[in-house]
């Protein structure tokens, strides 16, 4: 039988492992989100600090939207 505490570090592993994998497949944002970036044709870099599981503050960088070419 698994200890409450055994059970809880698997669970909290089983997380970790969860929240790693959508980092690396950029599930991070949410699909209206990057809709967005994509119809503004956003290239830059977005930022999010996050603290005991609260985003603290979120910001991107300047400068990193494409001109739209005129015909």
């Amino acid at each position: 039988m698994v200890s409450d505490s055994a059970g809880e570090k698997q669970n909290d592993e089983t997380s970790f492992v969860e929240f790693r994998r959508k980092v690396r497949s950029a599930e991070v944002l949410s699909s209206a989100m990057e809709r967005l970036l994509q119809s503004l044709q956003f290239t830059g870099r977005l930022s999010v600090v996050v603290q005991n599981g609260r985003v603290l503050k979120s910001g991107y960088e300047e400068g990193y939207f494409r001109q739209r070419r005129e015909a």
